[in-house]
């Protein structure tokens, strides 16, 4: 007997019908003899509904009072899968964050987990019930409900199986695991059957929507084997399929990683470019510049410093698209007068481009084949980041998804 951590996303719980067919999934689990802990998220579009209403409220709602509406459609998500379950005849029981509790600092609707105490869990599996858990939540030291912030369901319900000391967390999305890049892109992307958790957390963060990238560095951090698939399938197709299909995000010794050098594409259009011209290069600009944009609570992605010329130098950066018209406000407001720059500018039609893969430490060439297929496409590359085993390039939005489909095919990601 193992114990199991199930998630289900928003689209897993979006009708009764849905919630009832995860009720009879967790049922078929628990009934092979598991012991089973799941944590939902809310009802596919009740969390923007909730964030729309205080939106119509106050334009700059107060963050506490935001993670006290945000968190409630959890708690109505597990509080029907609980009466499902009961309903087909299991035990069951349903909690709020704050009540297991997870432990959380006060960083409101961006929290992060801190600890979990799992003694009222344990005593509830050990009675043979179901416990459900609220995804998304925690509670800080003062007794605040916290939120962790959009997709933060995928990291509860790794930190629960963590803490639990789970045989495996399984993912339970719309689609059917990891894909080589997204298949509404390139329409013969291929499955994976497994991908490394340096591969899924580049992927993550590149872009894939798959999984939440918290979720993915908790399950690195605490080697939780975490398991992608889909909620959409057969909820009583049998158990010995159900376990081994969809994505295993595994250690690198579990994979043959001399068999593929490139795992996967990924591509972020939430991307915007900024450059502050004619800047002093002397030592502390870079903080100066980044700096104030770091208190603004705005992530920073690529940069590029370009060679003095004359004293001077240009300095460029990306930041998420939601973040670009507040990153602007305060470079020209707090940074472009104290540091003397010559101006500002911006291009919001940009994204990024990334080739991922493990192989990619015992292979060389691959920066040459990217760039050699980008420009047969006539792309032109405005910046370049690179990591161990990911190689990153900006180029316009316009051209991503050729991009992509050319990347794919270049490095033969079609094939098995």
């Amino acid at each position: 007997m193992a114990l199991i951590v199930h998630k289900y996303g928003g689209t897993s719980m979006g009708s009764p019908e849905r919630i009832k067919n995860v009720a009879k999934r967790v049922a078929k689990w628990h009934d092979a003899g598991h012991q089973i802990v799941v944590v939902p998220s809310a009802m596919s579009g009740e969390t923007n509904r909730l964030l729309g209403l205080a939106k119509e409220i106050t334009a700059q709602p107060d963050p506490r009072e935001l993670d006290m509406l945000a968190s409630t459609g959890e708690q109505a998500s597990v509080a029907l899968l609980a009466m499902a379950l009961q309903a087909i005849g299991k035990q069951a029981v349903s909690y709020a964050g704050w009540q297991v509790a997870i432990k959380t600092d006060s960083a409101h609707t961006k929290a992060r987990i801190r600890s979990i105490d799992d003694t009222k869990v344990r005593q509830d599996l050990d009675a043979g019930k179901v416990v459900i858990i609220t995804g998304f939540q925690g509670i800080d030291e003062l007794g605040n409900i916290t939120t962790l912030g959009r997709g933060g369901s995928d990291t509860s319900a790794v930190a629960v199986a963590a803490a639990l000391q789970a045989a495996e967390c399984l993912i339970y999305t719309d689609v059917d695991g990891v894909y080589t890049t997204d298949p509404r892109v390139v329409s013969d992307a291929r499955r994976l059957k497994t991908v490394t958790f340096e591969e899924m957390l580049e992927m993550a963060s590149l872009g894939s929507k798959v999984l939440q990238i918290r979720s993915v560095e908790f399950a690195g951090n605490y080697k939780m084997p975490t398991r992608v698939l889909s909620s959409l399938t057969d909820p009583l197709m049998p158990l010995e399929e159900e376990a081994i299909s969809g994505t295993l995000i595994s250690f690198e010794e579990d994979t043959k990683m001399e068999q593929a050098t490139i795992t996967g594409i990924a591509f972020n259009r939430d991307e915007t470019k900024i450059t502050v011209l004619g800047v002093p290069d002397r030592p502390g600009i870079a903080y100066q510049i980044l700096g104030a944009v770091a208190d603004a609570n705005i992530e920073v992605d690529m940069i590029i410093q370009n060679q003095s010329v004359d004293g001077k130098t240009d300095f460029t950066f990306t930041v998420p698209r939601g973040e670009y018209t507040k990153a602007m406000d305060v470079l020209n407001e707090k940074v472009k007068a104290n540091i003397g720059a010559a101006s500002i500018t911006g291009d919001a039609k940009v994204s990024k481009v990334s080739v991922v893969g493990v192989g990619m430490r015992s292979h060389v060439g691959i920066a040459s084949q990217m760039f050699r297929t980008l420009s047969e496409e006539g792309i032109n590359i405005q910046m370049i980041s690179t990591s161990e085993i990911k190689i990153s390039v900006l180029i316009d939005e316009k051209y991503m998804e050729l991009a992509v489909r050319a990347l794919h095919k270049a490095f033969g990601l079609e094939s098995a």
